[in-house]
């Protein structure tokens, strides 16, 4: 091959390489297929956040928190903890959040302070799980005492579908030095009206082992009214109990506490309550819960 041939396949490969590259370059076509065809990852929403479902032929809730949101057609206010002490409901699917409660009881001018972390989630099939890290402390000098919370939620049906939405609940209770309990609840709760919200537990605190085996069984109730949508509300509580000890069943002493309750979201996703009760009868002189719980 002489020079000239040289020139000319020197010439020739470049070329040909420079068709293949440009044959092989994607198109802008090409790219936006591409992405078109890559699935994306649904983005998970809080609570505040799901969009309201449709219903068809029925006026739209006057109040937005009451509109219904998840797979359970439940109201958007029962997404989040509205009472201290009375349970309704089951958190939607998916939800999670963190909780932090303050909870000083007084009594003959003592004092017994709980304190809780708690993160919570919501599962499928109208399951919820909670865990609790706890203390639990009186003014006489005594050691900080700690334990651990376990509580499963199962509601038996969507929102709506059996009056009263019933709710199982099972909490196993560890407490480090002191009998450990088992807590089972039936939850019930619903709308009196577009305002006014309800809750009522009947519960049984059972310890299974130590020398007393105290039992205490229990009803809560509350109510409460919003204020301002979605933001604020108010209400009312009222706990009152039977408890007796082994070697003495049947003989109960029956404390009550009663109080008003408050919530109040500053963001979306940030709740504060607050309950104030005072003690009827054979009661401690009166209970402060401080609850704040942060979705994420």
């Amino acid at each position: 091959m002489g020079r000239m041939g040289l020139a000319l396949l020197g010439c020739i490969v470049p070329i040909a390489w420079a068709s293949a590259a440009v044959e092989e370059m994607p198109t802008p076509a090409d790219a936006h297929n591409a992405i078109s065809s890559t699935p994306i990852e649904p983005q998970r929403l809080r609570t505040d956040q799901l969009p309201a479902l449709e219903q068809v032929d029925v006026t739209a809730p006057r109040y937005r928190e009451d509109e219904l949101i998840g797979p359970y057609n439940q109201p958007r206010w029962t997404a989040t903890r509205r009472f201290p002490s009375t349970r309704v409901y089951v958190i939607p699917e998916g939800k999670q959040e963190v909780e932090f409660w303050y909870r000083p009881t007084f009594d003959n001018g003592e004092t017994e302070t709980r304190m809780l972390v708690e993160y919570e989630v919501g599962l499928p099939y109208r399951f919820q799980l909670d865990l609790y890290f706890r203390s639990d402390q009186d003014d006489t000098g005594d050691d900080l005492k700690y334990g651990q919370q376990i509580e499963v939620r199962w509601a038996l049906a969507d929102w709506g579908v059996i009056p009263g939405n019933p709710t199982l609940y099972f909490e196993y209770i560890n407490l480090d030095g002191r009998p450990n309990k088992i807590e089972p609840k039936l939850l019930l709760g619903g709308d009196m009206s577009p305002e006014w919200h309800w809750g009522v537990n009947f519960v049984a605190e059972l310890e299974y082992e130590g020398p007393e085996r105290e039992h205490e069984y229990e009803i809560t109730t509350g109510i409460s009214r919003v204020i301002i949508d979605s933001i604020f509300s108010a209400g009312l509580e009222y706990k009152t109990s039977w408890i007796d000890v082994r070697g003495d069943r049947g003989n109960y002493e029956k404390p009550g506490l009663v109080g008003p309750t408050f919530q109040w979201h500053p963001l979306p996703q940030w709740a504060i309550n607050l309950e104030t009760l005072v003690g009827t009868g054979h009661s401690p002189d009166g209970q402060v819960t401080f609850n704040t719980a942060w979705e994420f």
